[in-house]
């Protein structure tokens, strides 16, 4: 193998073959092996991250329920921080698997090297501007006199994250791109650990409290970029990221704005739909609120793990419609249809059964536990679709079609939550709230189930027919 600066012979850029291999072969007919190869790291990366997130919940939660309140009101801002990195995440993935496929990999290497360029400019400018707004923004949420400064100390440490944050989740989604899923998930259980390690010693043993917590998440972002820049430098496979393979031209610019975009504005939807959730909580008191704040985290813990299990096998879906083999983008689909959603009925049948032994880990306030296992029933009643909906909208994003990507992907905490979590709690008080998370879950379920048997329909006769019938 040659060094890390080897550059690609430019005698054609279709058909140029890089003078490295990649990590894992996303032509590969063996399906069933790919598929997991690709997917279980990935898989296991974010269930690690979801962890994490329970891990420091669990660490906070021991300081009382103000401050697990506030650590929960400050996690939709957290969502909508992230939204920036998926957004350029998925673009950047779309983007490289499809020309991987197509075998121009000059230009997969360009796009991922624009991707990390426009990453750091956009945290630092996003991170100066929310740092002096705080204060408005979590009165806006509804934050207590008592929750207030709590959460003031947790979001204020959080934002001087967010720009190693940003650059992590892109470098994450470009690694992925590649094959080479299994880097990915030792960063992020290298961080985990190192998170769970300084958790308690930043918490208890230095009495930072919350701010702690927040502390300790920063330092594994750091060490997380630091990994990425050794894997880039060092150890990079096909795509080649360098300050020569930075563009900023329009057209490509805009190739990875349109597919991101979609998977921004549902992380921005995301995070206000948890606003509204913890604005329709706050009339019912902290109690409510952390509640409410329980039962999104178990929500994220199974809806991490599938979304982990798309993005890994996303690759392979991208690859085949960038060599239009339909074929194997149709055996691809089908597997992966069948694990999400096995995966969410089984997720969601065990949180249901077990709810009460499930919250008590986040929760010894008795009052509090009786709220919280009654949200995270109601909210995971219909979470065996997300399975469906998680798959549909990472085959959309590999085809590069954007429009579909939005109506699917916007559903579920978009236009149809946004407005039932706004009416249903006038009507029905706390049981409104509840109802409000179930009926958008079902609804998104149902639309995402449409669009994917026409999509399936159009890779059918698009077989059929040839190439010359896939539609862009």
């Amino acid at each position: 193998m040659n060094g890390p600066n080897t550059e690609f012979a430019l005698d054609s850029k279709r058909n140029v073959m890089p003078k490295k291999k990649q990590h894992v072969d996303l032509s590969d007919q063996n399906l069933l092996s790919l598929i997991l190869r690709l997917a279980i790291p990935s898989v296991v990366g974010l269930s690690i991250h979801a962890l994490q997130q329970v891990v420091n919940a669990i660490f906070v939660g021991a300081l009382g329920a103000q401050a697990i309140a506030a650590v929960s009101m400050t996690l939709p801002i957290v969502v909508l921080l992230a939204a920036a990195g998926q957004g350029i995440g998925v673009g950047a993935a779309s983007f490289i698997s499809r020309h991987l496929g197509a075998r121009e990999y000059l230009e997969a290497s360009r796009g991922a090297s624009t991707a990390l360029a426009l990453a750091a400019p956009i945290g630092i400018i996003v991170t100066l501007t929310l740092l002096p707004n705080l204060p408005g923004i979590f009165a806006t949420l509804g934050a207590t006199p008592t929750i207030m400064p709590v959460a003031l100390d947790y979001a204020g440490t959080v934002l001087l994250g967010y720009t190693p944050m940003l650059l992590n989740t892109v470098s994450g989604f470009i690694v992925r791109a590649e094959g080479y899923t299994r880097f990915s998930m030792w960063v992020m259980m290298t961080a985990f650990i190192l998170n769970a390690v300084l958790d308690p010693v930043f918490i208890f043993s230095l009495d930072l409290g919350v701010r702690g917590a927040a502390l300790a998440t920063l330092v594994s972002q750091i060490s997380a970029v630091g990994l990425y820049i050794v894997y880039f430098t060092k150890f990079g496979g096909t795509v080649l990221v360098r300050i020569s393979h930075i563009s900023l031209r329009a057209d490509r610019i805009r190739q990875l704005a349109l597919v991101g975009a979609p998977a921004t504005m549902t992380s921005i939807l995301s995070a206000l739909a948890v606003m509204l959730l913890y604005g329709a909580a706050a009339p019912f008191g902290d109690d409510s609120i952390a509640a409410v704040g329980i039962a999104v985290r178990i929500l994220m813990v199974g809806a991490l793990p599938i979304t982990g299990f798309c993005i890994g096998a996303q690759a392979i879906l991208g690859f085949g419609w960038g060599a239009r083999d339909y074929a194997h983008i149709l055996r691809a689909a089908k597997f992966m249809l069948f694990v999400t959603i096995a995966f969410s009925v089984l997720y969601s049948a065990a949180v249901v059964i077990f709810a009460r032994p499930l919250v008590s880990l986040f929760s010894d306030n008795e009052y509090v536990t009786e709220i919280a296992v009654s949200t995270c029933i109601v909210f995971h009643l219909f979470f065996g679709l997300f399975g469906v909906q998680s798959f549909v909208t990472a085959m959309l994003q590999s085809f590069g079609r954007a429009r579909l990507s939005a109506i699917v992907s916007l559903a579920r905490q978009g236009y149809l939550f946004i407005p039932a979590v706004l009416l249903f709690p006038l009507v029905a008080g706390f049981n409104g709230l509840l109802a409000s998370q179930a009926l958008a879950e079902l609804g998104a379920g149902i639309i995402a189930l449409i669009v994917m048997f026409n999509q399936f329909g159009e890779l059918r006769r698009a077989l059929r027919h040839g190439p010359q019938e896939r539609s862009g």
